[in-house]
C-alpha cells in the first residue's frame, strides 16, 4: 500500500512540474493565448465536417482524412447539457496544401452518411451572423411591457366580476 502510494506522489510531482513548466502548457490552454493573426492561421490550415455520425470517434475521423497530409487535432464538438455530439467536428491539419485535399473528400461517405466538408472560417469579435439584438435590450415595447409576437392582452375589468360557478 504505502508503496503505491509512494509512486502516486512520483507521478503527481512529474505532472505539476511538467504543469508549471512553459513547454508542458497543454495544447488547449495555448489554444486560448493566441492571437487573432495566429487563430487566423491555425483556421487556414483547418477545415469543418458537417453532417458526421454520431457515434463516429475522433480517430475515425482522422483515419479517413489521413490521406490528405499530417492531422494535429481532431475535434468533435458535443452538447454542453448531456455531453452528446452535435454532428459536425473540426480536423486541424499541418500543412495548409491538406486543406484543399480535404475539399476533394466533400461528398464522400463516412459510416453510411455524405459529409460536408468545407474550409474552417475565422470568427471576428463582434461580428454576428443573426439580426437579433444584444442581449438585455428590448425592443416593440408596448405599454411598458416587453411585446413579443401576437399575444391579446388583458383588459383590465373595473372592479370583481362575480359569477356563479359551481366549482
Amino acid at each position: 500500500m504505502e508503496e503505491e502510494a509512494e509512486k502516486i506522489r512520483q507521478i503527481q510531482s512529474e505532472v505539476d512540474k511538467q504543469m508549471s513548466s512553459p513547454t508542458g502548457a497543454t495544447n488547449s490552454s495555448s489554444q486560448l493565448n493566441l492571437s487573432i493573426e495566429e487563430k487566423m492561421e491555425v483556421d487556414a490550415r483547418s477545415i469543418y465536417v458537417g453532417n458526421v455520425d454520431y457515434g463516429a470517434t475522433a480517430e475515425e475521423l482522422e483515419q479517413h482524412f489521413h490521406g490528405c497530409g499530417g492531422v494535429n487535432r481532431v475535434t468533435i464538438l458535443c452538447n454542453k447539457f448531456d455531453g452528446h455530439p452535435k454532428g459536425f467536428a473540426y480536423i486541424e491539419f499541418s500543412e495548409k496544401d491538406s486543406v484543399q485535399m480535404a475539399m476533394a473528400l466533400d461528398e464522400s461517405l463516412f459510416r453510411g452518411r455524405q459529409l460536408k466538408v468545407m474550409p474552417k472560417r475565422t470568427n471576428k469579435p463582434g461580428i454576428s451572423s443573426t439580426n437579433r439584438p444584444p442581449r438585455g435590450i428590448r425592443i416593440g415595447r408596448r405599454s411598458g411591457r416587453f411585446y413579443s409576437g401576437y399575444r391579446p392582452l388583458r383588459r383590465p375589468t373595473r372592479g370583481r366580476r362575480f359569477f356563479y360557478s359551481p366549482y
